[in-house]
């Protein structure tokens, strides 16, 4: 899976920066930006084209529902198609997650989905469908989860691997989300990232967490986008670059949206990770 995402660290643009980026136009790797945003076109999407001439761009989807057992809606397929013609984005990504059912119920969440050969045939078709749809590869992203179902068949990354095989699509790697599953739910980091494509991982995100703690004592991390990128989660991304070599990086942040020094300062540490096995 190939992009044309420069291998370089970048940061996810949120409202509050909007106006800082477009008129100083800071020395930024690459942008991400939710696709849903701009959908409806307008002064939005008038924006994202400026941003367009001065940025290498990334589109992150959140409400596909690629993991439902329903097919992604058309009417929002097209759109993100035009949208897609009207932005030079050099990557488009999207969850791998559920969120409505055949009746076209929606939930505001990104739901977790089982790993069966049943649910991979329905996936992998859903998936083959978005794509035919926009006209180009997506790249999907590993899920935070905070529970596993009874009956899986197999592993979320050789679930991931499947669809690769089956559909040409990428990856997006959260290593935020895989350190949160290890922590929460025991996930086999080493099996994992051995049973990944490398050759597929064309993304990778970065971001922090929060710990919530029960009067039992017992803790559960939750995937916020809401802290600078801890430690841990710093350790596993170079044990990712190590394994894969380096790959555009994304600090995500959505909630308590610091100054954009502090996500420059952030992308930057990822950079000097980068720059170090490129040498």
């Amino acid at each position: 899976m190939s992009t044309t995402l420069p291998v370089c660290a970048g940061i996810g643009l949120r409202h509050p920066h909007y106006r800082q980026v477009l008129e100083h136009r800071p020395a930024l790797g690459w942008l991400e930006l939710h696709s849903e945003n701009f959908l409806s076109g307008g002064q939005p999407l008038a924006m994202l084209q400026t941003l367009a001439e001065h940025y290498p761009l990334s589109l992150h989807g959140v409400g596909l529902g690629l993991g439902s057992a329903a097919p992604p809606d058309r009417a929002q397929l097209a759109a993100l198609r035009r949208l897609l013609a009207a932005v030079p984005a050099a990557a488009v990504s999207e969850h791998l997650a559920c969120n409505h059912d055949a009746a076209g119920r929606y939930v505001n969440d990104l739901l977790p989905l089982a790993y069966t050969a049943d649910m991979l045939d329905v996936v992998a078709a859903n998936v083959q469908q978005a794509q035919d749809a926009i006209g180009r590869p997506l790249l999907l992203e590993n899920l935070s989860a905070y529970l596993q179902y009874p009956g899986n068949e197999m592993s979320e990354a050789e679930f991931l691997a499947e669809l690769v095989r089956r559909t040409g699509c990428g990856l997006l790697l959260d290593v935020n989300n895989l350190y949160v599953n290890q922590q929460n739910l025991g996930t086999d980091v080493a099996a994992f990232l051995a049973a990944l494509p490398a050759e597929a991982i064309a993304e990778i995100h970065l971001a922090g967490h929060s710990t919530r703690r029960f009067d039992d004592g017992s803790t559960l991390l939750v995937d916020t986008h809401s802290q600078p990128v801890p430690a841990p989660v710093w350790a596993l991304y170079r044990q990712v670059i190590t394994r894969f070599g380096p790959r555009p990086t994304l600090i995500e942040w959505d909630i308590d949206i610091p100054p954009l020094d502090t996500l420059q300062a952030e992308a930057a540490a990822a950079q000097r990770i980068l720059q170090e096995y490129a040498a």
